[in-house]
């Protein structure tokens, strides 16, 4: 795992900062990778959007490659819109919590099914307003790159995961500037390889590692994905 800090301050400006950053030991990584297997990668970006977008588009950037998405979002619990009891990608893979206690005996299957369909449809008008900007990409054999711009509870980026690896890839590696150190043994179970740039403790919400946190709009979204599969004509077409 790569770094550690007991910083108080902002760790990162804004998300392109740390994606330039996390680009840089990526890119190390890759060619370290090609040195001892003889093998070059094929690299493809993923982002969780929206806020994976801009810390995403510097690696795909600097790696020469396609820039995609994979949507997934947190399943609320009904009483506490702010608690993820688990996460869904806009294809139907589902993660729920392992903790029990966030589960009473009143909250049977219809309450669950009601949680996990607003999920749902979160992901999938999201994944809508998006997927025309994304490039049909063949991921057999190629290195998969999932992007977000931190990671609190992990739920959303170990089910974005699982979609990925139904894809037949070579790999699956989950990358991301900023998460907690206790849940690196957690996260590790889900990759084939874990980068993280930074993990504090105590570790608060992910907004406060950055100077400039805003809200990323589906506008931008688009504007990243459309610079990025545009340059090069970057040819990744099944």
């Amino acid at each position: 795992m790569l770094g550690e800090t007991m910083s108080h301050t902002p760790l990162f400006v804004d998300r392109t900062h740390a994606g330039e950053l996390l680009a840089r030991v990526i890119h190390d990584v890759l060619t370290q990778q090609t040195i001892d297997s003889g093998v070059k990668p094929v690299p493809i970006v993923y982002a969780l959007p929206r806020g994976g977008i801009p810390v995403a588009a510097p690696i795909a950037r600097l790696l020469g490659c396609p820039l995609t998405i994979v949507v997934a979002k947190k399943i609320s619990h009904p009483e506490n819109p702010e608690l993820a009891i688990g996460a869904v990608t806009a294809s139907g893979n589902v993660l729920w919590a392992d903790d029990q206690k966030l589960f009473r005996p009143q909250h049977d299957a219809r309450w669950r099914e009601v949680a996990l369909n607003k999920a749902i449809n979160l992901a999938q008008s999201l994944e809508a307003q998006l997927i025309s900007a994304c490039p049909q990409i063949n991921v057999q054999g190629a290195t998969l790159i999932l992007v977000d711009d931190g990671i609190a509870t992990g739920m959303t980026i170990a089910v974005a995961t699982n979609a990925m690896k139904a894809l037949s890839p070579e790999a699956v590696w989950l990358c991301t500037p900023v998460a907690p150190q206790k849940l690196l043994p957690w996260l590790e179970q889900w990759g084939d390889r874990t980068i993280i740039l930074e993990t504090p403790e105590p570790f608060w919400s992910v907004s406060n590692f950055y100077r400039e946190f805003p809200q990323v709009d589906t506008l931008e979204v688009l504007v990243y994905l459309q610079q990025q599969n545009t340059m090069g004509k970057i040819d990744v077409c099944e």
